[in-house]
């Protein structure tokens, strides 16, 4: 991978002139770790400029035998251990996974899904490694939570991508042995800010270790972690006009390295068996050779990792989803009220179709980004952004849907419904294990900006120069020739354009979606590009607009996706329409929903509700709060 060295402050195209020292801190910190467009970009990143590329999802990509076989012959193994072995209900109740269940994935090679073969790891693809997470994730939250911290952002993920040989040879092959892994950069006063980090790495006068002090929150897996991948801050980095930049860097830590001390066991509201709390280091003496990628490359590694490692979320959405499915499906027919099933009355059967066709929506974005994710010429981060934010928030809404189809029975714990003689769905359950999905490894609101951050990027790009400072009025006016060449003509297409006369008759029924999709983009494109010169430089301070263009961004992707997924299961088997009626019915969901995202561009109330926070925040309504009982007092 491209490692630019770059000082942030020369390499940002965002001018921070006019921000608070504490802002334009955390934009240059942010910008430095970004990294360069990569030799292919995907289909979804192209979307926002107006290019449609329906080449890059057709054919949608399919495994070979051999690696189908290897996807369904562990997927069939780990699914009968876990229902032997593990109760997912008791892991919920005792916030334990049993060491039993543990030693079993440990020889199943679990804990080594995406190590590579020659470090005695499984040597798993993405797609098949998102196989067996989409099944255990349906099955206990908990458990798919600790082997993903463990390998999609913890030690084996980074190292297999940035590790020195040296590194690989030491520690990669320990996983296979059972050792677990944690990432810890979350602290208590750095969730999405990277740049308040205050956890310190000091080189030692021998310049042969950093000693590492400082506090580290909602660490996964970090209570029971062998060895964690830790962000800590370094000297600062001096730019070329003197000013002081942070530099964060990346060193593994062994857990037998004294001065680590676990502080606290967090508990949640879900997933509750998982090991994540509060961890202080202490003079942790850890030697220079265990720096990943280089000093100062911290938060891109981090960015870099989890570009691949969030791609777990939509494989457990999924698999939640799958079961969400079954679940309505048995209990719709089953249920008899008014004489009719549930599932057969209209209310009953439009939640049934939701569930279904949101389901299929998922499965595909999920494995279209898991194969992405295995071509390492694709860069693959507005794709993997995208299935992050569109997965967790529709699951969010499959499963509430789910718990109101199951009424009362949906809020009753699976174990009770056991007890009482009733199979034991556990929709509670899965309800507060799925809600932790729109938070972690990115919230839906940092999703969005990430993904605004990157569909700008051909815009700043192009308008750099011209709103650089302190340049001659020559350069000046060769870059506005040069920018009034490239809009003159990248403009007018975004008006007119092949998706007046193409028709992509081969998808059938489902090429009208197509081809709404097409002419969408080109008026989303022409939309941000009117915002951007409508608000300027203050366009990042409207977070609602950028969210809204994100979102249509991502429902695109996901109709485009959704129908070549569905035209390679029709394919697949010509006499079973399902998949055209699970397409069609996801895509006229997405396109009201694009409709009502570019209705609230211009018709909205932000304005008035930005004032009435500000009146919130200053205590005028602390009126409106009298009358309850406070817990926290």
């Amino acid at each position: 991978m491209r490692q630019d060295k770059k000082a942030p402050e020369e390499e940002s195209l965002i001018d921070t002139s006019k921000m608070n020292a504490g802002k334009a801190s955390a934009i240059q910190a942010a910008e430095a770790a970004r990294e360069e467009q990569g030799d292919t970009q995907g289909f979804a990143g192209q979307l926002f400029m107006g290019r449609f590329q329906p080449y890059l999802l057709f054919p949608f990509p399919q495994q070979s035998t051999e690696e189908k076989k290897i996807g369904d012959d562990l997927v069939k193994k780990v699914s009968h251990f876990l229902k032997q072995n593990l109760d997912p209900e008791m892991v919920d109740a005792t916030r334990t996974i049993p060491e039993e269940a543990i030693k079993g994935m440990v020889e199943m090679g679990l804990f080594a899904m995406k190590v590579p073969k020659e470090y005695n790891g499984l040597g798993l693809s993405q797609v098949n490694y998102n196989r067996v997470m989409v099944a255990i994730s349906s099955y206990c939250g908990s458990t798919a939570v600790l082997l993903s911290a463990h390998q999609s952002i913890g030690v084996p993920q980074p190292l297999k991508m940035f590790g020195t040989k040296e590194q690989k040879e030491k520690y990669l092959p320990l996983f296979r042995q059972g050792k677990i892994s944690a990432f810890a950069l979350t602290e208590p006063e750095v969730g999405s800010d990277p740049a308040k980090m205050e956890t310190t790495a000091t080189l030692t006068p021998d310049g042969k270790h950093y000693l590492l002090n400082g506090l580290k929150l909602w660490c996964t897996n970090g209570l029971i972690a062998d060895v964690l991948v830790v962000m800590a801050q370094t000297e600062a980095k001096t730019l070329s006009n003197g000013r002081q930049v942070k530099q964060i860097t990346a060193f593994i830590v062994e857990k037998e390295m004294p001065g680590m001390e676990i502080k606290h066991r967090c508990d949640f509201m879900g997933i509750r068996g998982i090991q994540n709390g509060l961890i202080q280091f202490t003079d942790v003496k850890v030697p220079v050779e265990n720096i990943i990628l280089g000093k100062g490359q911290g938060l891109k590694l981090a960015l870099a990792t989890l570009n691949t490692g969030r791609l777990t979320l939509p494989a457990a959405a999924t698999g939640m989803s799958k079961y969400c499915l079954a679940i309505v499906r048995e209990w719709g027919n089953e249920r008899v009220q008014w004489g009719l099933p549930i599932g057969k009355h209209e209310a009953g059967a439009k939640k049934i179709a939701f569930i279904a066709a949101s389901t299929f929506a998922m499965e595909a974005v999920t494995y279209l980004t898991s194969h992405m994710a295995d071509d390492p010429k694709v860069d693959i981060r507005i794709e993997a952004a995208m299935a992050k934010l569109f997965c967790s928030e529709l699951a969010w809404k499959v499963i509430d849907e789910t718990m109101q189809f199951r009424g009362g029975r949906g809020y009753e714990k699976g174990s009770s419904l056991t007890a009482r003689g009733e199979k034991g769905y556990p929709v509670e359950r899965m309800m507060r294990d799925t809600r932790i999905n729109r938070i972690i490894e990115g919230t839906t609101d940092i999703m969005k900006l990430f993904l605004a951050r990157e569909a700008m990027d051909p815009h700043l790009k192009t308008t750099a120069e011209i709103l650089k400072k302190n340049l001659s009025v020559g350069t000046k006016l060769r870059a506005g020739v040069k920018l009034a060449a490239f809009y003159s003509k990248w403009y007018p297409t975004q008006w007119l354009n092949s998706s007046l006369w193409d028709s992509h008759d081969d998808l059938g029924k489902l090429s009208k979606h197509f081809s709404y999709v097409e002419s969408t983009s080109h008026k989303l494109a022409r939309t941000i590009f009117h915002y951007m010169g409508l608000y300027k430089d203050r366009l990042e301070r409207k977070q609602n607009i950028l969210g809204a263009l994100m979102e249509i961004g991502t429902e695109l992707f996901a109709m485009a996706t959704t129908c070549s997924y569905a035209k390679l299961k029709m394919d697949e088997t010509p006499d079973d329409q399902t998949p055209k009626y699970l397409a069609d019915i996801f895509c006229l969901n997405a396109r009201r929903k694009i409709a009502r995202l570019f209705d609230d561009l211009t018709d909205n109330d932000d304005k008035k509700e930005n004032k009435l926070a500000k009146s919130v925040l200053k205590g005028d309504l602390t009126w409106l709060e009298e009358g309850i009982i406070r817990a926290e007092d």
